[in-house]
């Protein structure tokens, strides 16, 4: 079966801790909690995934005592989020109170919104701007 728009699409990321990912991911930005697992077997994860309920995407973390590889980030390593409008400053306040950093990512993103290190250090861009495929 080939890939269509209705294909749904994970990215997955290393997490050194996954209580302090989570929240920055559920509490500060309002993901909800998909699933939480812990390793149950060798060379098995300890994992949580992040999304919207019905979004044809989701965001899973792994860590734990099997971790093999550590979180690294670059700055070219953005995840988008087209908020099609401003950025709330409650959204702002609760992503720094949650562990979120803010940085710069760059004029682009700098100017056409609000990017946050997250606490494995990968960047989450607010951007005001909308976004279609079509």
């Amino acid at each position: 079966m080939p890939i269509s728009a209705d294909t749904h699409v994970r990215l997955a990321r290393p997490s050194r801790d996954l209580a302090t990912a989570e929240r920055f991911w559920a509490d500060g930005l309002g993901l909800n909690v998909l699933y939480r697992g812990a390793a149950d077997g060798p060379g098995e994860h300890d994992l949580v995934m992040l999304g919207l309920p019905g979004a044809g995407w989701h965001l899973e973390l792994v860590g734990g005592a099997a971790l093999t590889a550590d979180p690294r980030p670059t700055e070219e390593d953005l995840f988008v989020l087209y908020l099609d409008g401003p950025v709330e400053d409650g959204l702002v306040t609760g992503l720094e109170r949650a562990g979120g950093t803010r940085v710069s990512a760059g004029p682009y993103w700098d100017r056409w919104g609000i990017a946050f290190a997250d606490p494995d250090g990968y960047r989450l861009v607010l951007c005001t701007r909308t976004w279609s495929n079509g």
